[in-house]
């Protein structure tokens, strides 16, 4: 067996992987942080948020798409990579309403831990100022559109752990925005539910739980105590849930 049958290289660093799992998984897995925001361990990757970019044998590739294969040879931490993450992080900051010292997720916010990681000091660009719908139509979920980043996890998740479908992505580039599966587009009209994957896995706060706000002080919170670099291969999502469980 050749000693490189099952491995890759990240930056120099020798690691092993197993069949099927992808260049994002096998960095995971081996503690190895490489971006992202679109991507959470057991949700079908989608590469939308593009931090996830690496140089592989000299071609750029999205890490969380890209199966690994014997004998890659990855870079992962370059000036140019991070900085195209920088500038992505600092776009998708102007792209909406994201005013860190009066939104609820502060600390929590894996896009505002983003930019912290990667010593994003501004944003750079000018703001976009957008004005977008608000949902609080259902009684204990609030929906906030002017704050989504397309992800698309609340998507994955409703449809592959929570099995109702309540979310999908309509339009195109910047006309790209989220729905509500719903025959009035509202959320209060779907089934979704405050204990469903869909509702809790907003890397923003684009998706809150009603009455919830502050359950955990400011200054106590995942990203005030530590970098995201540091937590994110402790995520997964739970066992699929059966339509109807709630």
């Amino acid at each position: 067996m050749a000693n490189n049958e099952h491995t890759i290289t990240i930056d120099g660093t020798e690691i092993h992987f197993k069949a099927g799992q992808t260049i994002m998984d096998a960095a995971l897995s081996a503690k190895i942080y490489i971006p992202h925001l679109c991507h959470y361990p057991g949700l079908t990757p989608s590469g939308n948020c593009r931090l996830c970019v690496v140089e592989l044998n000299g071609k750029d590739v999205t890490a969380c798409t890209t199966q690994a294969q014997p004998g890659q040879q990855i870079r992962n931490q370059t000036p140019e990579l991070n900085a195209a993450r920088m500038a992505i992080t600092q776009m998708l900051f102007v792209e909406g309403n994201h005013i860190c010292p009066s939104c609820e997720k502060s600390g929590n916010c894996k896009l505002q831990a983003m930019g912290y990681y990667l010593g994003m000091r501004d944003e750079h660009y000018p703001q976009f100022n957008p004005r977008r719908e608000m949902d609080a139509s259902h009684p204990a979920v609030l929906l906030d559109r002017s704050r989504c980043i397309l992800c698309d996890l609340c998507v994955r998740a409703s449809r592959e752990i929570d099995g109702k479908n309540v979310f999908a992505i309509a339009g195109r580039g910047i006309h790209a925005h989220l729905i509500v599966n719903t025959v009035s587009g509202k959320l209060g009209d779907s089934d979704i539910a405050v204990d469903d994957v869909a509702a809790n896995i907003c890397p923003v706060g684009a998706i809150l739980i009603k009455e919830k706000g502050y359950v955990a002080p400011i200054g106590r919170r995942i990203y005030d105590q530590h970098m995201i670099s540091d937590v994110a291969f402790d995520e997964h999502v739970p066992e699929h849930k059966e339509h109807g469980n709630d």
